[in-house]
């Protein structure tokens, strides 16, 4: 527990009331007391002025009505919630005393106790008159602090971490540590799949299969969570020459084992000029997101991938699929990670996969295509690749 003010804190049991602070009444009391039963003290000492002890009779009837509250919800008894609130408000109420004596660390509780009595509180002070506006700022100040008390905790400082300014460095320190096992596990069952060849298995050749799309899909979301943290890294830097073909043969190679286990086969088609100056990675990543996805959502039929040149050094790169269309509602939202609760994509729950997908196309200064029907969808884009001579 935290410290007090010495003269504030007897006893936990003792903090019931404010006796310290010649207050009276207890919790105990009826869960809504009037407001000729609480909005003043019944005795007040010299250290308050008028205007404290009306905010103190707003804190102990907002008290109440959070104990309430929370009790109602919880397993916790009224009287247990009620103690835990009485912390925070000695420790307000020393803020208020013309003698000094309160303590510089608020104690620590739950936030949503805080913030429940904060709420309670304004409204009380919604109908109290002659406030001094110092006093009211001053304790509105002290229960915010006591609100960011438990960012002192040390799950307080983790999910600080992970809320802050630094979030982008903690979701990528976590994402590594997840996608280093997944990476193992991918080659683990590639290599168990390869062996299964030799004396084939169906029954065991399919649960690989499973496994293996598992863990692809799992490593998929941590490439993307780092990609959204760091933003367009990957478009960075001078363009470098790469092959086209080769590039889009590593996407094959990717998503192979999910074309096997669902039976689908993925067409390729290349430009004519396979040595090209751009983001080759870039463009991996993005066709890597689009094809998986289109394997995951196409049931029958065919997935296929291409370069197709258009004019000059302009190529479009696109990814074909038969599977079901993506209705117009949806398309509206799809270029936009973790969209409204209830809204389902193409690309997880958290439509993290084609925002990627998208904020890498237009760092390369295009903007994806989505052209989606009753037979399939089409994602396209078009870049300007010079060609290496």
């Amino acid at each position: 527990m935290a410290q007090m003010d010495p003269a504030a804190t007897k006893s936990a049991s003792a903090m019931t009331d404010y006796s310290d602070y010649g207050l009276g009444s207890s919790p105990s009391q009826s869960a809504s007391p009037s407001r000729s039963e609480s909005a003043a003290p019944a005795s007040v000492g010299a250290a308050f002025s008028p205007s404290a002890a009306k905010l103190i009779g707003a804190l102990r009837i907002a008290a109440d009505r959070t104990a309430t509250a929370i009790a109602h919800g919880t397993k916790q008894t009224r009287l247990e919630v009620r103690e835990r609130l009485t912390e925070v408000i000695c420790w307000v109420i020393g803020s208020l005393q013309t003698r000094e004596g309160t303590s510089k660390v608020p104690p620590v509780i739950a936030r949503e106790y805080v913030s429940t009595l904060k709420l309670n509180f304004l409204t009380e002070l919604a109908t109290t008159s002659d406030l001094d506006a110092n006093e009211v700022v001053s304790t509105l100040i002290k229960l915010d602090e006591a609100e960011e008390a438990w960012k002192r905790t040390d799950r307080g400082k983790f999910i600080a971490r992970l809320t802050g300014a630094d979030c982008a460095d903690a979701v990528v320190a976590i994402a590594h540590d997840i996608r280093s096992p997944l990476g193992s596990i991918l080659l683990l069952v590639d290599s168990l799949r390869r062996s299964e060849r030799v004396s084939p298995n169906p029954v065991r050749e399919r649960q690989l299969g499973l496994i293996y799309g598992a863990a692809f899909g799992l490593s998929t979301t941590v490439s993307n969570l780092i990609a959204a943290a760091r933003g367009d890294g990957l478009v960075q830097g001078n363009p470098a020459p790469f092959s086209v073909s080769e590039m889009m043969h590593s996407v094959s190679d990717i998503v192979q084992p999910m074309c096997e286990e669902k039976g689908i086969p993925l067409g390729m088609e290349f430009a004519d000029h396979d040595a090209r100056v751009g983001y080759g990675s870039a463009i991996q990543q993005a066709l890597l997101n689009l094809t998986s996805n289109a394997l995951r959502y196409t049931d029958a039929g065919s997935v296929a991938m291409g370069c197709s040149e258009v004019a000059g050094d302009r190529v479009e790169f696109w990814v074909e699929d038969t599977g079901p269309g993506i209705p117009d509602d949806v398309l509206e939202r799809l270029c936009y990670g973790f969209p409204p609760e209830g809204v389902k994509l193409r690309f997880s729950s958290a439509g993290l996969g084609l925002a990627i997908v998208r904020t890498l196309v237009e760092a390369m200064g295009s903007s994806l295509q989505v052209d989606s029907g009753a037979e399939g969808t089409r994602f396209s884009f078009i870049l300007s690749l010079p060609i290496l001579r």
